[in-house]
């Protein structure tokens, strides 16, 4: 809303930066409105992730990256980058270090988890949690794909307003970020603009040291951080490995490691063993000749909180910084790492994992899959057109061949597209079932819960032929009645259809299928996460999970705050954060 509570921020006219009056970029004037001439960025609505062109966009660049990625892979080219190993002292022994992955989506909530991060202090369940001295993100920094207008819109533009300038007291906090398939989705180029700089005032108040898309750091009392680049989940090139070895030659038996990867491949490797294959390599070949233990391996990707604990380590995925929820409802009790029948599991010893913490409880995430009838057509307009259109294709050869006074002539005319719209929604249906961007292999439920819903899409066209039959359309003139189709039959046909859709994702997420499709069609915003950690003198690591039940709506611009380094917006409601467990002690 604008300062009078009138204009969502989403309807401002986007305008460029460089076109604000009076824009420092250290230390820029504070803005007195909500207009985007002085904010320099539109707040973004979230991604409708089931836009038809969205959809195809998503396909085509997924598929390229599988055929063209390992040729076009610039973390070669980054061998010629200075090749640091980082230091993160914190003070007095004492560091605090926050955690976020999947942000960038829409701006309410990506904005509420970085005006949450920028506090200089969080009382979080009678727990007084400073303001993280560093700050990780895990990957998928922007939403859908990756580009400098995206980066500047959905993950530059709030997190400068929430800190825009380095804090007046202490040390500035730095800002490392390790890429997601999304931030790769252009072949890197701006991510590495963006995060590999080396700067003081690159993205508001965080100084972005790193200069390659991977890095390692040392943290106090003989913790290491260890960020990996796995460029899509496919390999870590021989640059990298050099890399990470060099920074090992540090370790010895009394360190502990924290392993920070692009995806969940615990998870992941259930449906697909060999996911887990390149972490295991790496712990394997890279840390454990060094004797030093790797306490935690950490991630994003999946869009909730969830930890695995086992006898010696923490598995902890937490991609909860702003893009649409993901169920947890479905997560396994119990998994093996690494899976059996692999080569990791040739070569490393498997350990049993068991699902300690989750938010949101999987009561919750029940619920929500619920919320796919209401929110799938308000969220995705263009999807609800696709499905009309599809229906008025698939309703008219049907009623033309249904109709028997049509000579036998005619009736192949009317035939021929028949069959060949009942070949576009049966494979269109399957297809559906496992697109491209889903991980896994495709198993024989896929194909039989695609055939399902496609055959009900064709049983609801019949129903509708049946229907138009009745009606006095079919006798009017040539082309009235696919005018009539169009204007009257495809609002309808689509709204019907999308309560089908989301009858049949409903059904499929109790199989595993679809479960991202039936979450990305709601775009839930609420129930956003991250971490803080606080690695003590004494050498323990304490984790607190923070989790926002729900995300700001509404904005009010900050003028009179007396901090220089203070948001430029703040909630119009407070933000409640909450512990997702009780805090997870490492020592």
């Amino acid at each position: 809303m604008d300062s009078r509570g009138g204009v969502p921020l989403s309807r401002l006219p986007a305008v460029n930066r460089d076109e604000a009056a009076g824009a420092d970029p250290v230390t820029p004037d504070r803005p007195r409105s909500l207009d985007p001439r002085e904010l320099g960025f539109t707040p973004a609505r979230p991604v409708p992730w089931l836009a038809p062109l969205l959809l195809i966009s998503t396909g085509v660049r997924t598929l390229l990256a599988l055929l063209f990625g390992a040729y076009l892979d610039k973390r070669e080219l980054q061998n010629a980058l200075p090749s640091e190993v980082y230091r993160e002292p914190g003070t007095d022994g004492e560091l605090w270090l926050d955690y976020v992955a999947d942000l960038g989506d829409g701006f309410n909530a990506t904005y509420s988890v970085a005006y949450l991060l920028a506090q200089p202090e969080l009382v979080v369940d009678s727990h007084r949690l400073p303001r993280g001295q560093m700050l990780m993100m895990g990957g998928d920094q922007v939403y859908p794909t990756a580009s400098s207008a995206a980066y500047e819109q959905r993950f530059k533009g709030p997190y400068q307003a929430a800190m825009p300038c380095p804090p007046a007291t202490g040390p500035q906090p730095t800002l490392y970020a390790i890429p997601g398939n999304h931030d790769w989705y252009d072949g890197l180029t701006a991510f590495l603009r963006l995060f590999a700089r080396s700067r003081d005032d690159n993205i508001g108040g965080w100084r972005t040291p790193q200069s390659r898309s991977y890095f390692a750091v040392r943290l106090p009392s003989d913790w290491w951080l260890f960020a990996l680049d796995e460029q899509s989940g496919t390999y870590l090139d021989d640059p990298q490995l050099r890399y990470f070895e060099q920074a090992a030659a540090e370790l010895g038996p009394q360190s502990r490691v924290i392993v920070a990867v692009p995806a969940p491949t615990w998870v992941k490797a259930v449906d697909n063993p060999q996911a887990y294959e390149s972490v295991d390599y790496f712990v394997r070949t890279v840390l454990d000749p060094s004797g030093a233990r790797v306490r935690l391996i950490v991630s994003g990707d999946l869009h909730h909180y969830a930890r695995y604990e086992g006898p010696d380590r923490q598995l902890i995925h937490c991609g909860g910084g702003g893009a649409y929820l993901y169920p947890t409802h479905h997560l396994p009790e119990r998994i093996e790492v690494p899976p059996r029948d692999t080569l990791a599991r040739r070569a490393s010893q498997s350990r049993e994992y068991d699902l300690a913490g989750r938010y949101p409880e999987a009561s919750r995430s029940r619920r929500y899959a619920w919320g796919i009838f209401g929110r799938l057509p308000l969220r995705n307009p263009g999807f609800i057109t696709l499905l009309g259109a599809l229906h008025v294709l698939l309703m008219l050869p049907i009623a033309g061949v249904a109709t028997q006074r049509a000579s036998s002539t005619d009736q192949g005319l009317f035939s021929i597209p028949l069959v060949l719209m009942l070949a576009v929604v049966l494979l269109g249906a399957a297809f559906f079932a496992k697109p491209p961007t889903a991980s896994g292999k495709r198993q024989i439920r896929h194909y039989l819960l695609g055939v399902i819903h496609g055959v009900a899409h064709i049983a609801l066209g019949a129903a509708g032929a049946w229907l138009w039959l009745q009606l006095p359309f079919r006798d009017w003139p040539w082309p009235l009645p696919v005018a009539a189709a169009a204007l009257l039959y495809a609002p309808v046909a689509g709204l019907v259809a999308s309560q089908l859709t989301a009858a049949y994702l409903l059904v499929a997420g109790y199989f595993g299928v679809n479960l991202n499709e039936l979450f990305a069609g709601q775009g839930i915003e609420d129930a956003k996460s991250f971490l803080r950690m606080r690695f003590a003198p004494d050498g323990s690591l304490t984790i607190y999970p923070v989790a926002i039940d729900r995300v700001g709506r509404e904005w009010r611009v900050d003028p009179d705050n007396s901090r220089p380094d203070g948001p430029w917006l703040a909630p119009r409601q407070p933000l409640v954060a909450r512990l997702a467990e009780p805090p997870v002690v490492l020592r």
